[in-house]
């Protein structure tokens, strides 16, 4: 067979924010987008009793709700980890389970993560199954790009880690090719130099609705924010000075201008967001006997407990939370610590808003229990305090 291999790399077409009618350019327009980071397998740092649950039902209707509340987003991880490397042996699959919620939601934005290097993923599945999902929601779907930094999640593929420049690198070469599929209205060849796929005459139809997907990368590094500047709408970003909200205030600023200067070094605009975990009761005693309650039930920790500390990673993301210079946080689960009172909440957030940050992804401990005590206390309040219109 012989065909002509199109090497040459077209511009990166337009996207859901170049679209002012997009549900993302809605999203957007918000002063502080809010969503959930949701909790698609067993996660027990404490054995405080709790709600939350990984099962798909539970999660739906979390997401159900935060749609009716006016929440932008939900989200959540994926982990490809051995027997006894989830704190409670469950975990569904985060591109599957967002994907189907697109049928039961209205409004918020679905982000299914991908480790788009494992396994065997062709550019020719994401092109379709995402195109399927784009329409399902309506233009509400995306993909949050991993590349896979833990040796373990790799070799369960059968293969040695991959270098992590070099994972960007791969992705960069299939997302491309993801472009060109969503975009061309004739057939497209490519071979793929680094990644050992191969499309002849390959086609996608119908295509999108804004364009592509909405496309989210989770990145800390260099390589990882230079790939988000070129493809992405949205970039996940870490607090570098580690957990705690004061080390996050300090740190964050400067990590957000770079990301912003390299975005538009290409003509582009990346907005940031971020996953706090919020521990709030309506007054200082309250939430302090809550975080007592869920630091007193802490079970003792073990290499495979929540945070995986004993599989070797190369995530730059994650380095500020060891780092002497910053005030460090409590381990609670997300990224960034918020603890206090609605009003504290609210300050905390005002904090982060102004540090660059355009959006939360919510972590909560009981998370049913807390997301209506956030609705009936603390939405009201941002609305006050301008963070939502």
């Amino acid at each position: 067979m012989s065909f002509a291999l199109q090497e040459e790399v077209a511009p990166i077409p337009r996207g859901p924010l170049d679209f002012p009618d997009s549900p993302l350019s809605r999203a957007v327009r918000q002063p502080l987008m809010l969503g959930l980071f949701l909790n698609l397998q067993d996660i027990r740092f404490s054995n405080l009793p709790t709600t939350s649950s990984w099962t798909y039902d539970y999660n739906a209707a979390l997401v159900q709700k935060a749609d009716a509340l006016g929440f932008d987003i939900a989200f959540s991880r994926t982990q490809w980890l051995p027997k006894g490397g989830y704190d409670g042996e469950a975990s569904l699959d985060s591109f599957v389970a967002l994907g189907a919620m697109a049928a039961t939601t209205k409004n918020i934005l679905l982000i299914s993560t991908l480790h788009v290097l494992y396994g065997p993923w062709h550019p020719l599945h994401i092109a379709k199954i995402g195109t399927t999902f784009d329409h399902i929601s309506k233009g509400r779907w995306g993909i949050n790009i991993v590349t896979g930094h833990r040796a373990i999640e790799h070799e369960m593929f059968g293969w040695n880690r991959i270098e992590h420049d070099r994972r960007y690198a791969m992705t960069g070469e299939l997302f491309e090719t993801l472009h060109r599929l969503w975009t061309d209205t004739e057939n497209y060849s490519r071979a793929a130099e680094l990644g050992g796929w191969k499309i002849v005459n390959g086609y996608i139809t119908p295509k999108p609705l804004y364009g592509r997907p909405i496309l989210v990368t989770a990145a800390g590094s260099p390589a990882g924010i230079d790939f988000a500047a070129e493809h992405s709408d949205l970039l996940f970003i870490t607090s570098p000075g580690g957990s705690h909200i004061d080390s996050a205030l300090e740190t964050l600023p400067a990590h957000i201008a770079d990301i912003k200067t390299r975005a538009a070094a290409r003509g582009r605009t990346v907005k940031t967001i971020i996953n706090p975990i919020v521990i709030s009761r309506d007054t200082e005693a309250e939430t302090e006997a809550y975080l007592n309650a869920i630091m007193d039930n802490r079970p003792p920790p073990s290499p495979t407990s929540f945070g995986h500390r004993g599989y070797d990673s190369d995530a730059f993301a994650w380095r500020g939370r060891n780092d002497p210079r910053h005030k460090q946080g409590l381990n609670l689960g997300g990224n960034i610590e918020i603890i206090g009172t609605p009003e504290q909440v609210v300050e905390q957030l005002i904090g982060l808003k102004k540090a660059g940050i355009d959006g939360v992804q919510f972590n909560f401990y009981d998370f049913a229990v807390d997301l209506d005590h956030f609705a009936e206390t603390t939405l009201p309040l941002l609305k006050s305090a301008g963070l939502r219109l």
